[in-house]
């Protein structure tokens, strides 16, 4: 039988399954795919939280959401790093990452037509969960790469030891659950 933690997001009670991280490690999972009502309301809560902006990046594949519905509320654009190189990206740029969620390391790519997107401008990255901060590090590489301006980091969730920090903007914290 599966186990889950009941919590509040965005002021919406919600059940996250517990899920194994490795022997000593188990995690409340938080996807925001299918879940519209906590998306536009963690993007609005999240939008009251945040300093002024000009675009958005998010990595692929759970910030999309978020960024997607920040982006159309802000009404600003949103960039998706990429975790392949597709076809039709040309001057690409590059960053390895390990986050807590993949068993393998990953390279974040940004096609240069979106880097040109953040070249002196005010960036906002987003996420779905900031843990590690691994993910976060990432982002920050390419935007500095691209030359935009880190104004803020934000996410729906901080988890663990992320909780502690007072460099993002968060909506609630999220337990990790360790195992004897």
């Amino acid at each position: 039988m599966a186990a889950f933690y009941e919590m509040k997001i965005a002021g919406l009670d919600r059940k996250l399954r517990i899920c194994p991280v490795n022997d000593k490690l188990d995690i409340a999972a938080f996807i925001m795919f299918s879940d519209v009502e906590v998306t536009v309301e963690s993007a609005r809560l999240l939008l009251e939280k945040c300093p002024d902006f000009d675009v958005l990046i998010t990595a692929e594949s759970k910030g999309i959401p978020l960024a997607y519905e920040m982006a159309r509320q802000s009404g600003k654009s949103y960039v998706v790093a990429r975790k392949s190189v597709k076809l039709y990206m040309q001057d690409v740029v590059s960053v390895k990452v390990k986050s807590i969620t993949t068993a393998n390391e990953q390279t974040l790519h940004l096609d240069g037509e979106k880097a040109a997107m953040l070249k002196g401008r005010r960036v906002l990255i987003v996420d779905d969960v900031i843990s590690t901060g691994e993910s976060l590090k990432a982002l920050e590489t390419l935007v500095t790469e691209a030359g935009g301006e880190i104004v803020g980091k934000a996410a729906v969730l901080a988890e663990g030891d992320a909780q502690e920090r007072d460099d993002i903007v968060y909506l609630e914290p999220l337990p990790l659950f360790f195992k004897d």
